[in-house]
């Protein structure tokens, strides 16, 4: 670990804070509530989490140093000041975590003879999913706060400035601002308002349908049933299980796991009501789980894992259960996670995603600018190869499997 960053003082009005206790949760949920791009990732319930946990914070790599804007109650006759803008922001000493690679510039750095960690990064760990980074009670507020940005990014000892999967509108005043965008693709779920999962099966390719029918019946036929536990009704036995489930996953996989069972049990008692436990059981034992968060409209697909091989066990339990959700729940988009192509076949469509880099030295900035521009042309590239190969069926098709089905 290298020695703690600490960002520069600001204006009065402006705190950088190393809690999220010395915000707390009525000031940062209400400015939260007011965000377009708002989700329970953002909540002060799943990132205190992560920080009490010790999931992300110093000794893990991840130094909290959120930056805060605050009216001047004085002058406003109020009792306490408002928070007025925020911004999610990290000092990493790493890039794990992150879903948007960034191994190969610190490479260049290092072999240049240069130090490329401690970097700014804004955030939410682990966490790849689009949403307010800039958050603000007003354009004022995010004015301030976009220049509160532009001092940081130069007043500090680091090499770079990132912020992560922000909206897209955040995204061109970033790059308005001097920050080089970068793209890339996830898969989403888009429900018009299935009948049931039969009805939503209808609309895929024959060969998709029949694929995915095929998949459903080996885990039917392998005795493998499943409960749905809302966040309310998950027992800490059901936490234990799942962090059995994904600890052993990962061992598998010959990774690290990220998160602990103190973050599972915090976000359980914090934030019930966003969470969905899908756990799969065999002659009554539990075998495998997956753990969902979800509002009124979206599903995030997060994490999950199994004790036992059982063939298209995950497909079932990360996808399929979960779209029976969203089409009870009338959930109109599901989230699958980072990357997935094989997620198409499934019924998911490309979505852009994005991200802001500025770095202080100039060659390697510019080097970066260049690599950007072409993989820029290479995701869109991608992305129309994709929506070539989209799974579900159109016109033509659907008469054509209806002439060979017969009457």
């Amino acid at each position: 670990m290298t020695k703690q960053t600490k960002l520069p003082p600001l204006k009065s009005a402006t705190r950088i804070v190393s809690s999220l206790d010395e915000i707390g949760q009525p000031a940062w949920d209400a400015l939260l509530a007011l965000q377009a791009e708002a989700n329970p990732f953002l909540s002060f319930a799943f990132l205190h989490a992560l920080h009490e946990a010790g999931c992300a914070s110093e000794q893990s790599g991840w130094q909290p140093q959120f930056v805060t804007i605050w009216s001047d109650h004085a002058e406003e006759n109020t009792a306490e000041p408002q928070l007025l803008a925020a911004l999610p922001l990290y000092v990493k000493y790493h890039s794990y975590g992150e879903y948007v690679f960034d191994w190969a510039w610190a490479d260049a750095y290092q072999r240049s003879g240069l130090e490329y960690y401690p970097k700014l990064l804004s955030a939410i760990p682990f966490t790849p999913v689009t949403g307010a980074r800039l958050m603000a009670r007003d354009a004022a507020s995010a004015a301030a706060l976009m220049e509160v940005i532009k001092v940081l990014r130069v007043d500090t000892q680091t090499s770079s400035t990132h912020i992560l999967y922000p909206p897209a509108d955040q995204a061109e005043a970033l790059q308005a601002a001097g920050f080089l965008l970068r793209s890339g693709v996830q898969f989403h779920w888009l429900n018009p308002g299935y009948r049931d999962f039969d009805a939503f099966l209808e609309t895929l390719e024959r060969k998709k349908r029949k694929n995915i029918r095929a998949e459903r019946r080996k885990v039917a036929d392998a005795g493998i049933t499943f409960r749905h536990v809302p966040g309310a009704d998950v027992t800490a036995a059901d936490w234990v299980f799942f962090n059995r489930c994904y600890r052993h996953t990962y061992a598998a996989h010959r990774s690290t796991p990220y998160l602990n069972l103190a973050f599972f049990k915090r976000i359980g008692a914090t934030m019930p009501q966003n969470i969905l436990l899908i756990v799969a059981e065999r002659d009554g034992h539990p075998i495998a789980s997956s753990l969902l968060i979800h509002t009124e409209t979206t599903l995030y697909g997060r994490y999950w894992g199994a004790l036992e091989e059982v063939p298209c066990l995950h497909f079932e339990t990360s996808y399929y259960q979960p779209l029976e959700f969203c089409i009870a729940q009338k959930i109109s988009c599901f989230e699958g996670g980072a990357q997935g192509e094989h997620k198409m076949a499934r019924g998911f469509l490309p979505q852009k995603t994005w991200s802001a880099h500025w770095l202080a030295h100039p060659d390697f900035s510019n080097a970066v600018a260049n690599f950007l521009e072409r993989e820029s042309n290479g995701i869109d590239a991608y992305m129309d190869e994709l929506n070539d190969r989209n799974p579900f069926r159109n016109d033509d098709q659907t008469e054509t499997e209806d002439h060979k089905r017969g009457p």
